[in-house]
């Protein structure tokens, strides 16, 4: 499992913004935001994979885990798979780990 499986990725409407918002609490602070959901959620994800390279580059301990492993391991590879290729419909706000108050 790559590393950064273990983060929650979230991807949902910013009405302040009034675009698509995607973040990892806890990994990152701010996120990325687009107008398209596949574009941020992919965005997302490199950020994620960046944020790890640079907490190894400077020596640090990665942040806890925010993702939980038996949700991870059951909803999102298949999620994953399905939202990159394009033909999943995002709820709002969707959940790749994790859904506040369910673990």
């Amino acid at each position: 499992m790559k590393e950064s499986a273990r983060y929650a990725k979230i991807v949902e409407w910013s009405e302040d913004d009034q675009c698509i918002a995607g973040r990892s609490p806890g990994l990152v602070y701010g996120g990325c935001h687009g107008p398209d959901e596949k574009a941020v959620l992919e965005e997302l994800c490199q950020v994620v994979e960046d944020a790890i390279a640079l907490f190894h580059q400077d020596g640090k301990p990665l942040p806890r885990q925010t993702a939980a492993p038996e949700v991870d391991d059951v909803i999102a590879p298949s999620c994953m798979t399905t939202a990159l290729r394009g033909d999943f419909h995002f709820r709002r706000p969707f959940f790749f780990g994790a859904p506040r108050g369910r673990v």
